[in-house]
Order: C-alpha cells, then sequence, then structure tokens
C-alpha cells in the first residue's frame, strides 16, 4: 500500500475502531442494568455452582476415603505377613491383593473443611483434629522437640520423637543423653519396648493396666524373672523406689507445659488447616513457649514426653 493510502486508511480505521467501542461500552452499559456490574448473564446459577463445588467435594472426599482404606489394607496385609515369616515376594503380593481388594469402612469419615484433619477423642467430645506432640526439658521447661501428627494414637510416635529430641540436641551441640525419658501409657506397645531396650534408652513407660496373665509386684525385690516380658519388666522398674521417685515427676514437668501454652497461647484449637499449616502453627507455639522459658533455662537430665 502506498503512502498516500495509508494515511486516510488509518483515519478509516480509527473511526471503525472508535465506533465499534462506542457500541461495546453501550452494550456493557446494558447488560450492568439488566445483570449486574461485571455480570455477563450467562453465569452459572449461584444454586447449580453450589451443588457442583459440594460434589467436587464429595468426589474428593470419597476417593481419599478410598485410598486410606487400600493403604491400610497394604500396611496390614504386610505386617501379617512378615509375621507369618513369609519371603519378600510373598509379602509384596499380599501387600498387593490386600490393596486391589480393599473396601472403604462405610463409617469412614472426612472433614471438608479440613481434609488433612482427623477425627479424635478430646476432653469435651469427638472432633476434627491433629495430634499434637512434645518432648518438654525438667528444670527450664524449654520444648525440645515438637510435631504434629494425624494419629489418634501417640503409640507411633515414641521412636520418631526420640530422634527428633537427638538431631535438635545434636544441631545445637549437645552431645549428651537425657537421663531418663518418662513416658505416659499412651506410647506403651510391645514394640516400643523392644526398639528403646534395643537403642538401651533409659525410659520409663507407664505401662497401664497388666493383663490377667501378666504380674508385676508391688515392691520388686530380688532377680528379674527370666520369662518376664518387656511389659512386665517395665512395670516392676516403674514400682521400684527410684522408678516411682523419678515417674511421678512427668506430671510437674509436661503438663504445666501444655497446660500454659493452651491458656497464654490459646494453642488448644489450631487455627491453620493441612498438616504443614498445623505443623507451622504448633512450632511457633513452641517457639512462643520457649522465649518465655529461655532465660531460666538450662541443660539437665530429665525430660520427658506427652
Amino acid at each position: 500500500m502506498s503512502y498516500d493510502h495509508i494515511t486516510p486508511r488509518i483515519e478509516q480505521l480509527e473511526k471503525e475502531v472508535a465506533e465499534i467501542l462506542r457500541e461495546a461500552e453501550a452494550i456493557d452499559e446494558a447488560e450492568d442494568k439488566t445483570f449486574g456490574v461485571n455480570n455477563r448473564g450467562d453465569e452459572v446459577p449461584a444454586e447449580l455452582a453450589r451443588r457442583e463445588s459440594r460434589l467436587s467435594k464429595l468426589r474428593a472426599a470419597k476417593e481419599a476415603i478410598e485410598a486410606d482404606a487400600k493403604q491400610k489394607a497394604k500396611e496390614q496385609a504386610k505386617k501379617n505377613s512378615t509375621k507369618k515369616g513369609k519371603d519378600t515376594s510373598e509379602i509384596e503380593e499380599a501387600a498387593i491383593e490386600a490393596k486391589e481388594t480393599a473396601v472403604a469402612d462405610p463409617k469412614a469419615q472426612r472433614n471438608f473443611t479440613d481434609p488433612e484433619s482427623r477425627m479424635m477423642k478430646t476432653n469435651d467430645g469427638y472432633h476434627y483434629a491433629y495430634n499434637g506432640q512434645a518432648v518438654v526439658d525438667e528444670k527450664s521447661q524449654v520444648i525440645i522437640a515438637a510435631e504434629i501428627t494425624q494419629a489418634a494414637s501417640d503409640v507411633n510416635q515414641l521412636i520418631p520423637m526420640i530422634a527428633s529430641t537427638k538431631e535438635n540436641l545434636k544441631s545445637i551441640g549437645i552431645d549428651d543423653t537425657a537421663r531418663v525419658l518418662l513416658v505416659d501409657a499412651g506410647y506403651c506397645s510391645k514394640e516400643n519396648l523392644e526398639e528403646i531396650a534395643k537403642a538401651g534408652i533409659n525410659a520409663l513407660i507407664a505401662t497401664g493396666r497388666l493383663k490377667h496373665n501378666e504380674r508385676a509386684p508391688d515392691a520388686p525385690r530380688g532377680r528379674i524373672p527370666k520369662n518376664a516380658t518387656d511389659k512386665e519388666r517395665m512395670a516392676r522398674r516403674l514400682r521400684t523406689q527410684s522408678g516411682r521417685k523419678d515417674y511421678a515427676r512427668r506430671k510437674a514437668i509436661v503438663e504445666p507445659v501444655f497446660g500454659q501454652m493452651k491458656l497464654r497461647q490459646q494453642a488448644g484449637h489450631l487455627r491453620l488447616r493441612g498438616v504443614a499449616g498445623a505443623t507451622g502453627e504448633w512450632t511457633l507455639h513452641a517457639i512462643c513457649h520457649n522465649l518465655r522459658k529461655l532465660a531460666n533455662s538450662r541443660q539437665n537430665g530429665v525430660i520427658a514426653l506427652a
């Protein structure tokens, strides 16, 4: 196109663009009056949008429950096969079969507000929650390790919390180990007792009620019976004079920490959702607590776990 044609063409197109924009603006104003500002009139009805959102959440919850059921069945099959002494291929085969045939528990639940939380028993009934873990120093009541878990039971948290405690102490140049670890009955299991014995960890774990065939003398004396189980041995230790004296300190070490955090920091109700959010908030609560205690803290040999 020659130059003498370009200029008139530009003017013509500018007029056409201006006219189109005027028409568009007029249509936009008319639609705003009819359908509301920023609406076109072809939006999905609010009732349908709510139902589609709800449907999406229900489908996600269903899939998550089914996935959990399959994973639990797989882990249980592995555990059962291992106990029966089966070889690796048989264990894996049993796990795969269990996963494929697993059926979700009809009463299994999922929270739509925070799908990663789990139903747990609390002081005021059952609620969707997380399980806060803490390891506390005796003298200063400083929190040495703090974690959040989705598991309602504490039993599988003992060994990880001990490992976390060692790692945190090592990171600040403390290589000493605790003189004794005081642990409540929620952490007691055959596996945990075996693990601490194998690792040479000096721990006092409340055993809870002993079974009818289990025995522990009220005032143990003499040698420990050769056929005593790990649980009976622990129960016997707890009944000795030194065991009673040490374990009695637990309620004065860790329980006040939780009470102070709940009262002063409202730590009994986490505000952030998801495991990552809850972990970050719980860690922040632990830091705030430690800042209050830090002035009087000093290294000591006794710590407690809850």
